[in-house]
């Protein structure tokens, strides 16, 4: 891969600059331009992608201090905001992919007044080959550019796999689960779902004698003794991945068959044989052993809707029943203990420095106009018009002193299907009361780089609402990220929650700085914008 780097002019500086230097503001006047090109064997057609931003007069949305934050502070210091550099910054080889692009997109990212940027660490890349076996070093190197270019960090364990792109388990993980099948989540075809390890082996010696607690701990650890020096500092943020795609919830969506538009209910995930003989126990500790025999055989598929069995239905439906009941709450506590298992082991790993620890909770809001709320309760929340089920979930996270990321800030009731029932804002506001009942921070992201209509506008109403969140990180770096479809409409966004009045002598002159990347590569290069 070939890139080159030409700067045609000198950047003019205002004459405050150096003074608001001194105070941790990023500002530069003159017009920056990158230039992106990629060569013809990339996964999108060949030619250059240009994008400018003018008038920088970008003050970092925070001030950026000398040292690390303090520790979980509640304190109301502005607006952070953050970017996802690519799931695949780091290949399956354990090395750093498109690094140099990267660097510069770090480096407009730092000039436009972005505070850091987002990392996926993947247990399939570190830990590879051998249970114990870590190798740090493609992701220290990242660490190293993000340090360079002046930025935070936040890290991403994912204790889960990814199918687009492509990132595994580890082999040796993947490998035992061959013998050990129990080892995954099972819907009630019996088809398994391998991109993560089921909660009911938590704590049983599945992984060569040890459990995933266990081995997810020993994890953590190592990554805080590599990457100590930047801990506090360059790093100020850890979350920990509690299920599929990192998030709280079960795998109930992951066979959708999507015919329609219309999302589906999903389906229950309880049908592997560790989770059926907790069911058992549980059944005959209550007094019912019959209702320990399966989950509810008259719930619909996963691309059905509510309607199509007994279940879900509004009226008259089982979900209402006392076995209902009976089998929701066994679920929804099945899921809670396992992320207070994972956020436990996290907090007291990372209590003794100056990070703080991020659980992820999804935003399932097809359907939250119904009774039932349906695919809520496949994925594991046992929350209905009539129960709140989130008050247990926010009392997890204030038990073990971490902040909760929330997706989808980007969604807004407007572009909804009206057939799918669904209601992403209710559900937001829903989530956000719970929190503050328990004093739950909130972290916020959007749902995808190319999604929601009005994107921007719903996002800003919930960053600068009356419950204000203090950190968004955006999803994420790639080449449509700076494309000139989209890094126009960014940067006028990140602009706008700066809202700095310009100074005259501030403002852009005749001479521009440009920087360009030509990128060829016979092998192409792909950078995931999911």
């Amino acid at each position: 891969m070939e890139v080159s780097v030409v700067r045609s002019s000198q950047v003019k500086i205002g004459r405050a600059e150096l003074g608001r230097r001194e105070l941790g503001f990023c500002k530069l006047s003159g017009n920056l331009r990158t230039q992106i090109s990629f060569g013809q064997n990339t996964s999108w057609k060949n030619g250059r992608l240009q994008f400018t931003l003018r008038a920088v007069q970008s003050e970092s949305v925070r001030p950026v201090k000398a040292s690390g934050p303090s520790k979980r502070s509640n304190s109301n210091d502005g607006l952070r905001l953050f970017v996802g550099l690519p799931l695949d910054a780091v290949s399956d080889c354990n090395s750093v992919k498109h690094a140099r692009a990267i660097a510069v997109g770090l480096v407009a990212l730092k000039l436009l007044g972005v505070t850091g940027v987002e990392l996926p660490v993947w247990w399939g890349i570190v830990e590879k080959e051998a249970m114990g076996k870590y190798e740090w070093s493609a992701y220290h190197s990242l660490a190293e550019m993000v340090q360079k270019a002046g930025l935070e960090l936040h890290v991403s364990l994912c204790f889960h796999a990814s199918k687009q792109p492509k990132i595994s388990l580890p082999d040796w993980v993947s490998c035992l689960g061959e013998s050990q099948p129990g080892m995954f989540f099972k819907d009630r075809s019996g088809q398994q779902f391998k991109e993560c390890l089921s909660l009911a082996v938590d704590e049983l010696p599945v992984l060569n004698g040890k459990t995933p607690i266990q081995v997810y701990h020993d994890f953590c650890e190592s990554f805080k003794a590599s990457f100590s020096p930047f801990l506090g500092s360059t790093i100020t943020g850890v979350s920990v991945s509690l299920g599929p795609d990192g998030e709280l919830r079960y795998p109930s969506h992951h066979q959708s068959v999507k015919r329609s538009k219309i999302p589906g209910v999903g389906e229950f995930q309880c049908f592997d044989e560790n989770m059926l003989s907790a069911l058992k126990q549980h059944a005959e500790a209550t007094g019912n052993p019959l209702w320990g025999l399966g989950g509810p055989h008259d719930a619909p598929s996963y691309d059905q809707s509510p309607d199509s069995n007994t279940f879900f239905k509004d009226h008259g439906g089982s979900w209402e029943s006392p076995y209902g009941d009976f089998f929701l709450s066994w679920y929804s506590n099945q899921l809670i203990s396992h992320g207070d298992r994972i956020l436990s082991l996290a907090s007291s790993t990372f209590g003794d420095t100056e990070v703080t620890v991020y659980g992820k909770v999804p935003l399932m809001h097809s359907w939250y106009k119904t009774r039932s709320h349906p695919s809520e309760l496949t994925s594991g929340f046992y929350n209905t018009s009539s129960r709140d089920g989130y008050e247990a979930v926010a009392d997890m996270f204030a038990t073990n002193s971490c902040k909760m990321i929330l997706p989808g800030l980007d969604l807004s009731d407007v572009h909804q299907l009206h057939e799918s029932r669904s209601s992403p804002e209710s559900l937001l506001s829903q989530i956000r009361t719970a929190c503050k009942k328990h004093g739950i921070e909130i972290s916020g992201q959007n749902s995808s780089i190319s999604g929601a209509p009005g994107g921007f506008q719903q996002i800003k109403k919930n960053l600068l609402g009356e419950n204000k969140i203090d950190l968004f990180t955006y999803q994420r770096m790639g080449a449509y990220f700076f494309s000139p479809e989209h890094f126009p409409s960014f940067s006028g966004f990140v602009r706008s929650l700066n809202q700095v009045e310009l100074q005259s002598d501030d403002l852009a002159s005749d001479e521009e700085a440009t920087e360009s990347i030509h990128v060829n590569s016979e092998s192409g290069i792909h950078m995931q914008a999911a």
